[in-house]
C-alpha cells in the first residue's frame, strides 16, 4: 500500500488541514481503516465502494466530528482521497449543522450543493490521481469562494484550544472573546458540532496519539504527562475511549 499527503494549496489552505491518499491494487483479504475522533470534518472519496460498520458508502462522503470510533472496511483495489477541512469550515463551505453530521457522515451527493454529482463522475473518470486532486482542489476553492459565513472567531477559539489542550484554555478563549460560559458553550456545538470540552479532548488524545506514532518517547508516562494527563492510567482510558 501506497501512502502520502499532497500539500493543500493556498486557495484552499484556510480551509483545508491536510490531504491524505492511500493506494491499495493489491487487495486479497477487506481492507480495514480505523476512523477515529481527530477535531477534523473530513471529505473523503472512494474509487471503489465500502463499508462503515456494515453500512454502505458511497463515493464521496462527508464526515462532520468522529467522537465514537468506526471502521472502514474495502474489498476491492481501490484508492482514498482524504481532505480533512479546518474544525469550522464544515458550517461554512457546506451550509449544514455540524450537529447534524456528528459521528452521522453523509453522501455528498444527498447534500443541495452545486456541481456536486458532476464532481462524483469526474473524479470517477480521472485518469489519474493527480487529476482528481485538481478536481476536488478546484470544487473546495469554489465552495470557499461563495461562503458568506464570518468563521474568524471559532477559527480563533479552536486554533487556541488546539495549541493548549489543558482545561484552563477554555477559561482563557471564553474570557478573549468577552463571551458568557453558556454562550461560548451554544457557538462552539453550533459551529463544530462538539462542545468546546469534548472537542479540547479531542485535541489532547490526537496530540498524544502522534507523539506516540512518531515514537518521541522514552516511557509511556512521558506522553501522558508531556500532554497534560494526570498520569499514564488516565491517558490509556482516554485512548481506548477515542480508538475503541
Amino acid at each position: 500500500m501506497k501512502a502520502y499527503n499532497p500539500v493543500p494549496p493556498n486557495k484552499i489552505a484556510d480551509h483545508v488541514h491536510r490531504i491524505l491518499v492511500l493506494e491499495n491494487y493489491h487487495v486479497t483479504n477487506p481492507f480495514t481503516l480505523p476512523l477515529f475522533a481527530n477535531g477534523s470534518p473530513t471529505l473523503l472519496f472512494l474509487t471503489t465502494k465500502g463499508t462503515i460498520d456494515n453500512n454502505a458508502t458511497g463515493h464521496l462522503t462527508l464526515f462532520g466530528q468522529t467522537v465514537f470510533p468506526e471502521i472502514l472496511t474495502i474489498k476491492d483495489n481501490f484508492t482514498i482521497i482524504a481532505y480533512f477541512f479546518k474544525p469550522f469550515s464544515l458550517f461554512s463551505l457546506f451550509g449544514i449543522s455540524p450537529l447534524e453530521l456528528t459521528d452521522r457522515p453523509v453522501d455528498l451527493n444527498l447534500l443541495p450543493l452545486p456541481k456536486t454529482s458532476e464532481l462524483q463522475e469526474k473524479l470517477l473518470n480521472a485518469a489519474t490521481i493527480d487529476n482528481m486532486i485538481s478536481l476536488l482542489n478546484d470544487y473546495i476553492a469554489d465552495l470557499i469562494l461563495e461562503t458568506k459565513a464570518d468563521w474568524r472567531i471559532i477559527k480563533y477559539a479552536t486554533n487556541e484550544i488546539g495549541k493548549n489542550t489543558s482545561k484552563e484554555s477554555l477559561v482563557l478563549v471564553q474570557k478573549d472573546l468577552h463571551v458568557t460560559e453558556r454562550t461560548f458553550q451554544r457557538m462552539f456545538e453550533k459551529t463544530i458540532g462538539i462542545a468546546p470540552n469534548l472537542y479540547r479532548r479531542i485535541c489532547q488524545f490526537n496530540s498524544a496519539f502522534e507523539q506516540l506514532n512518531r515514537r518521541k518517547y522514552y516511557k509511556l508516562s512521558d506522553i501522558a504527562f508531556e500532554n497534560g494527563y494526570a498520569d499514564q492510567s488516565h491517558y490509556i482510558r482516554a485512548f481506548k475511549e477515542f480508538t475503541n
